[in-house]
């Protein structure tokens, strides 16, 4: 079952301000295992097969450091499509003496780390949804340990080549500055709840677990960051077609400026997204 293709609405590219656009590409490129799509002397698109942008980073004129106890980027999801590419890139980290935290969501399979400037990245597989256990409209998540001797059993024999073609944008996860406010914004825009967590809220279209994490673990009325700051400039979401799309604009109560091939809006806590047809 795909949870990331249209009838569904899901996550796409997340564009990221970082201090030193080199050392990030590096970082994407070696540790992460994206190839560059496009370069430019300020941004850098990075892709895993060559033709989809996923992760979108540039250093802005004045760019300050990531600041404390804001809203903005939690993490952001690369989803693999096999449990042995999460083993394949376990045996790449601890090769380079990178970092990780680990945990089983009983949905999924989960690595955590951040890049050179404190942002956060979830690198995961899915269980199969056969597997997942929902109760009451909401599906059982939970932080376990990982069994990360199974997950590296199963890539047995293979060796990490970067970031699988099929890897795309599972989900994108946000702090924000109030539960409630962000519930109905995302319920305007077609997503529904998935699942309640302390402090935390996931949503999801199509009864995935979810496409989007949202979280007050930075502080009820967080502030948002300043606009050069490090962190989430934007992300991206996408829908079926015109129509949902269109709806899901006409539904929600915010400023909504149109582009080219889209529009951009913010949620109640200041993220700013982009909305766009697959």
């Amino acid at each position: 079952m795909d949870f990331h293709k249209a009838p569904h609405t899901y996550t796409g590219e997340v564009y990221l301000n970082v201090m030193d656009l080199d050392r990030s590409v590096r970082f994407y490129k070696e540790i992460i295992g994206f190839n560059v799509l496009e370069e430019t002397a300020n941004r850098v698109v990075l892709t895993a097969d060559g033709k989809t942008p996923l992760l979108v980073i540039e250093q802005p004129d004045n760019v300050t450091p990531k600041e404390p106890r804001r809203t903005g980027l939690y993490h952001f999801a690369l989803l693999l499509p096999e449990r042995a590419d999460l083993g394949n890139i376990i045996k790449h980290f601890v090769a380079n003496n990178v970092a990780i935290g680990a945990s089983d969501h009983k949905v999924s399979e989960a690595l955590y780390l951040s890049d050179p400037d404190g942002n956060g990245i979830e690198i995961y597989t899915d269980r199969e949804p056969s597997e997942w256990n929902w109760e009451n409209g909401e599906v059982a998540m939970s932080t376990d340990p990982l069994d990360g001797e199974s997950v590296i059993a199963e890539s047995a024999g293979q060796t990490w080549n970067g970031l699988p073609a099929e890897t795309i944008m599972g989900h994108v996860h946000l702090h924000v500055a109030n539960l409630g406010e962000t519930e109905t914004f995302y319920k305007a825009l077609g997503f529904e709840l998935a699942c309640r967590y302390p402090g935390a809220l996931f949503m999801s279209t199509g009864k995935y677990h979810h496409h989007l994490g949202l979280n007050v673990w930075n502080g009820e009325g967080a502030q948002s960051p300043s606009i050069n700051s490090v962190g989430l400039k934007q992300y991206t979401l996408i829908f079926p077609d015109d129509t949902v799309l269109n709806e899901a604009i006409n539904n929600i109560k915010a400023k909504v400026e149109a582009t080219d091939n889209g529009f951009i809006t913010e949620d109640p806590s200041g993220n700013r997204m982009f909305l766009r047809v697959g």
